[in-house]
This record gives C-alpha cells, structure tokens and sequence, in this order.
C-alpha cells in the first residue's frame, strides 16, 4: 500500500528519509553551502497524458540546481508518495523511477489500468516545498458484449424484431446501425407510419409490423474515437409461406418448338421447388425437360421449364410448385400445340396459287409459326391456379379447324386472298375515274 501522507507534511518527511540516506553530518555540510548556491526549480513543465487502457505512460520532471535536495513522485488524488529520486516506495510491482541524466527524473507506469487515472505530482522537498503536476487519462476502445441469440433472427412476417447492441468502453461508445446491403432502414412509429433512415443511431433497433423487405443482414457499429471501433453481425430472417406469380398462364407453340414455363416463387426459409403435370405427376429433368432456379434475392426465386413440344401429349395443364416449413402453393400454366401449315399444303397445287396471289401464303405460314402467350398477372398462394378464361376457347377453336381436311383449309385461304386482290382493283379504278371527272370540271 502507499504511504498515507498531508502536503504539509512532505517537507518534515522527507527531510527525515534524506537523513537516513546521507547522514547528518553530510546534511549540515551540504546546509552550509546551501547559501552559495542558487534555489532549485523546474525546467520544463510536465504534459498531461492520454493513453489506451494496457499500454504504459511516463511522466518527465526536469529539475534545475537540484543540489542537495530530493524529488519524490505523488499520487495526488490519495496522497500516497509513489516513489522518492531513484528508488519506489509502492509495492506497485508496474511503477518505477528513472534518473538519466543530473536533471532529468521519469516516472515510468507499465500495462496501464483504469485505476491508474489521475493527478500525478512531481515534489521537490526544498524549503519552500516546489511541485508540479500533470494528469494521466485512461481510455478504453468500444467493446461490444456477447448477448443470447447470436448472430441471427427468426421473426413471422408481420410480428415484432427487437436488435440489441450492448456496448462499453470510455469515452462511453456512440452505437449506429446500417443494413449491409447499404439500403435504407424502415423505421415504424407506434402509429405504423414508416420512415426510411440510412442509419439508425442507438443500442436497441426494433422493427413493428416486419415484412419481407426488412430481412437481410445489419451491422451494428460502436465507436468512441479510441480505435480501433468494433461492428457485429445479425442477420433477421423472416418467414413466410410461399407465394407464386404467374404472368403467363397460357403458353403455346407449334410441334416440334420448344416452350419455357415462367413462374416467380418469393418464400422463407428456403423451399424446396419442382415441376409436376396437372395428373400430380412429378417432372424430372430427361431430354424433353430442362429446368432452370435463378435467384433474384434472398427470398425470390425465378423458376423456368424448358420443354419440346413433341405430340398432343404435351398438352394440358403444368404446375409449378413450392413448399417449405410455413406452407405450400402451386400455380398452374395451360400448354397447348398448333400445327405447321407446310405439313398440311399439297405442295403441287399449293405452288400455283402462289403465282396467283403473291407472297401471301408466306405470311399465313408465318403467322401459324409463332407461339401464342396469354399474359395475366396472377398470385397464387396456398391453392391451385384455374385455367384463365380463353383458354378452352382457344383449343376449342383449333379443334374446329383441324376438322378441315388440308384441301380445304388451302382453298380457304386462297378464296380470302382473290377476294381481296379483287376488291383492291375495284378501288383503284373508282379513284381513277373520279380523278378524271375532276381535271375535267377543273378545265
């Protein structure tokens, strides 16, 4: 322990210590020249100090005409004598005294503790007594404490999320919160009413009402311009039942093309996805089918079906499927085939009404070859998507048509286009004769 001792009483105390270290007689000798020779001060003052908790500090006294006197060093907050000139009078096993030169004095404090912060006091013990001090500042870099529930979230959508970022240091830390992803924070009041924040300022964020936007990973930094600051991790994961988008639930092609089935599925926690017929069959990827999951984020996902449409067996209903813990849900896209006109032209007769009519068939046959999609909107959840209306009679007109023989189907066509070429003509020769009427008045 350090030596209990008053300002007062330094002088008589040390006197006492110089004594016994240089003997009475030496003491009046030195007393006698005392007279000739100039009174001790200090050469420099001594700088306050800052330093980071567990790093060392040293205070430098310079004394000028020291002679026969002594320098001790002082705690000033208890008035406990630290150390007197080159030897420690604490059994503070961290503190010791350096004297390198005549004038020169350093107090040297190693692994430096919290309750090592104060006021330290360099003494001279002449008559009257001198002194100086300094203070010493210890600092402490932002700690954040391990809490229960780690480093990720489980919420329900809709439900309530509470953050905790427990800190300590000193100066006492300043908390901030960002999302990872570098996206606003959405912040609800009491009233629900949403406020969207690039950072959010305080140990506890808490989420009312969460959605699915709101999940991801948020970084909670401390800080209190000691380094290094410090950041932790939580991820908030919320769940939900999956969820199905269908744009276009009527797809189709001619045989022999190849289709792709489009659904988007937005679930958590992960689900697991497949393709199955509308008889409950599961699809599984062969020659005929390829399947494709792209990830948009963390939640959506973007499922395609890649198929060949090889006969009138690939018609009908596809559903595409997704399940996961919270639930399950399907959506559902109606396939259908056209026929190629090349495959029901006689191509004898076919080539002579092309010198007849011109380019037109070309345009019939391009027409045929394009696949038709009906694009509607749809969200389906925990049920199975209907068939949008058109689509039966879509089909149903096709099946008239295919009760045509191929014979008829050409004349068809040929009857349409002779009747417009026809009908053209007419129109040309009425523009003509007014035109010639006109000039006629005109002159």
């Amino acid at each position: 322990m350090a030596i209990e001792m008053t300002p007062t009483t330094c002088f008589w105390i040390f006197s006492f210590l110089l004594a016994l270290l240089t003997g009475i007689d030496g003491q009046h000798h030195h007393n006698n020249n005392n007279n000739n020779m100039p009174a001790p001060s200090f050469g420099s003052t001594m700088e306050n100090i800052t330093v980071i908790k567990g790093r060392d500090a040293s205070f430098t006294c310079v004394v000028l005409n020291i002679g026969p006197h002594r320098v001790a060093w002082i705690k000033a907050d208890d008035k406990g004598i630290l150390a007197m000139h080159d030897r420690v009078l604490t059994n503070n096993a961290r503190l010791s005294v350096l004297h390198s030169d005549l004038h020169t004095w350093t107090l040297h404090i190693r692994d430096v503790h919290r309750s090592d912060r104060g006021v330290y006091m360099c003494q001279i013990n002449s008559d009257p007594m001198l002194s100086q001090t300094a203070s010493l500042e210890v600092v402490i870099p932002p700690d954040i404490l391990n809490e229960e529930g780690g480093g990720e979230v489980l919420i329900p959508e809709g439900g309530m999320a509470r953050l905790s970022c427990k800190v300590r240091g000193f100066p006492q830390p300043r908390v901030t919160w960002r999302r990872e992803d570098g996206q606003d924070i959405v912040i609800r009041s009491g009233s629900l009413q949403k406020q969207k924040v690039p950072i959010f300022e305080g140990e506890v964020l808490t989420f009312h009402k969460i959605t699915r936007s709101e999940m991801g990973a948020y970084l909670c930094i401390a800080s209190n311009n000691v380094p290094p600051s410090v950041s932790r991790r939580i991820v908030v994961n919320v769940h939900f039942y999956p969820i199905i988008q269908v744009h276009n639930q009527l797809v189709g092609g001619p045989l022999g093309s190849n289709i792709t089935l489009d659904c988007m599925v937005e679930a958590s926690p992960k689900p697991i996805n497949y393709w199955a017929r509308e008889s409950g069959e599961i699809i599984i990827p062969n020659d005929k089918y390829r399947m494709e999951e792209i990830d948009v984020n963390t939640y959506t996902t973007r499922l395609r079906l890649h198929l060949r449409l090889s006969s009138s067996a690939d018609e009908g209903g596809y559903k595409c499927c997704s399940k996961n813990s919270i639930g399950d849900s399907e959506g559902t896209i109606t396939v259908y085939a056209t026929k190629r006109v090349e495959e029901e032209k006689p191509l004898g007769r076919w080539s002579d009404h092309d010198e007849e009519i011109g380019e037109e068939p070309d345009t019939v046959d391009d027409a045929d070859n394009t696949s038709l999609e009906v694009t509607t909107a749809t969200h389906y959840s925990f049920g199975r998507g209907t068939q949008p209306a058109g689509a039966s009679s879509r089909r149903s007109n096709n099946n008239n048509n295919n009760v045509q023989s191929p014979t008829q189907n050409k004349m068809s066509i040929i009857r349409s286009s002779g009747a417009a070429v026809r009908l053209q003509r007419t129109y040309y020769y009425l523009v003509a004769v007014v035109s010639f009427f006109l000039v006629v008045m005109l002159l």
